[in-house]
């Protein structure tokens, strides 16, 4: 179950970066790094962002996607703390819907736009 709810998240996060106008990074896991847990890797055409699933609350996995997200796109300040709430609440991480499989009424209206267009 903790690789489908990765997956959605993923998903999210992917769909709500993307209509914030920011770089969506490739999710995956676990790290090539022994003993990491959370990596990012920058390739020309993108980056790659792995993280821990086993043994870690999946509030812990989400926060270090959110994180990864940021980082990829290089932002500090208060357009990192901006795009980690709004991408933590895309993600269901401010929320307990995840936990019964409902996205966030964010993440909905990204999932649509991303539909859309």
């Amino acid at each position: 179950m903790p690789a489908a709810r990765f997956v959605t998240a993923a998903r999210r996060l992917g769909a709500a970066a993307r209509s914030a106008g920011l770089a969506v990074p490739a999710f995956r896991s676990p790290p090539r790094v022994d003993g990491a847990v959370r990596t990012l890797r920058r390739f020309r055409d993108g980056s790659v962002i792995s993280v821990t699933l086993r043994g870690r609350p999946f509030e812990q996995v989400v926060a270090d996607m959110v994180d990864g997200v940021v980082r990829v796109n290089d932002l500090e300040g208060g357009a990192a703390e901006q795009a980690r709430v709004l991408l933590l609440a895309a993600a269901g991480g401010d929320d307990p819907g995840p936990a019964r499989g409902l996205p966030s009424g964010r993440a909905r209206m990204a999932e649509r736009q991303t539909q859309a267009a």
